[in-house]
C-alpha cells in the first residue's frame, strides 16, 4: 500500500511539473505567471509528501524539489533561450536526480549505503560533464561560424578538449564507485581488487 501511494505522489508531481513545455519568445507576464504555477505546484507536491513516513517521505520530498528545480531551469531556458540557459538546464537535471538516488541510498546500509552513493555521484558527474563538453563545443562552434576556416579549426581542437576533459571527468567517477566496491572485501581479496581496479582506471 506504501508503494502505490508513493508511485500515485510521483506520478502527480511528474503530471503537475509536466507543463514544462514553454513556447521560445513568451512575454514577462507569461513568464511569471509560469513561475508563480511552478511554485505553487511544488508547494502542493510536498505537502502530498505528508502521507508518507520515514525515507519515503524524503524521497518524495527531494523528488518535489528536484522536479520544481528542474522546472524553473527550464523555464528560463525557453524565456531565454542561450547555451547559457540550456547548459543550466541540463545541471539542473542532473542535480534533482543526484539529490533524489542519494536520498533513495539511505534505504541502504554500510558498504551498499556507500556505493549507492557514489553511484548516484558518478551519474551526476557524467551528466554534468556532457553538458560542460556540450556547451563549450556548441560555443566554440558559434564563434566559428562567424569567423575564419581557422577559426573552424580552432572550434575543432576545442570540442575534442572539451570530450577529453568530460571523460576524464567520468573516469574519475566510475574509479570513485569501483574503489568503494572493493571496500566491501578485505586482505588479499581487497589488494587483488583494487589492483585489477587501478589497471581498469588506467587513463
Amino acid at each position: 500500500m506504501k508503494k502505490l501511494n508513493i508511485n500515485a505522489i510521483a506520478l502527480a508531481i511528474t503530471l503537475a511539473f509536466s507543463a514544462g513545455a514553454m513556447a521560445e519568445g513568451m512575454s514577462k507576464g507569461d513568464y511569471k505567471g509560469h513561475k508563480d504555477k511552478i511554485s505553487a505546484e511544488y508547494k502542493s507536491a510536498k505537502a502530498a509528501c505528508g502521507s508518507l513516513a520515514g525515507n519515503a517521505s524524503d524521497v518524495c520530498v527531494a523528488e518535489a524539489k528536484g522536479k520544481e528545480k528542474v522546472a524553473l531551469a527550464d523555464l528560463e531556458a525557453s524565456y531565454k533561450p542561450t547555451q547559457k540557459t540550456r547548459y543550466d538546464a541540463r545541471v539542473a537535471k542532473a542535480d534533482a536526480d543526484y539529490g533524489v538516488a542519494k536520498e533513495k541510498c539511505d534505504d541502504l546500509a554500510g558498504n551498499a549505503k556507500d556505493v549507492c552513493v557514489k553511484e548516484a555521484k558518478a551519474a551526476e558527474t557524467t551528466a554534468k560533464a556532457d553538458a560542460k563538453a556540450q556547451m563549450k563545443t556548441a560555443a566554440a562552434n558559434t564563434t566559428a561560424n562567424e569567423k575564419s576556416a581557422d577559426a573552424r579549426n580552432d572550434a575543432n581542437k576545442k570540442a575534442v578538449d572539451a570530450n577529453k576533459d568530460a571523460k576524464a571527468d567520468k573516469v574519475d567517477a566510475q574509479k570513485d564507485v569501483a574503489k568503494e566496491k572493493c571496500d566491501a572485501y578485505s586482505g588479499a581479496a581487497k589488494d587483488s581488487c583494487l589492483d585489477k581496479m587501478k589497471v581498469n582506471y588506467t587513463k
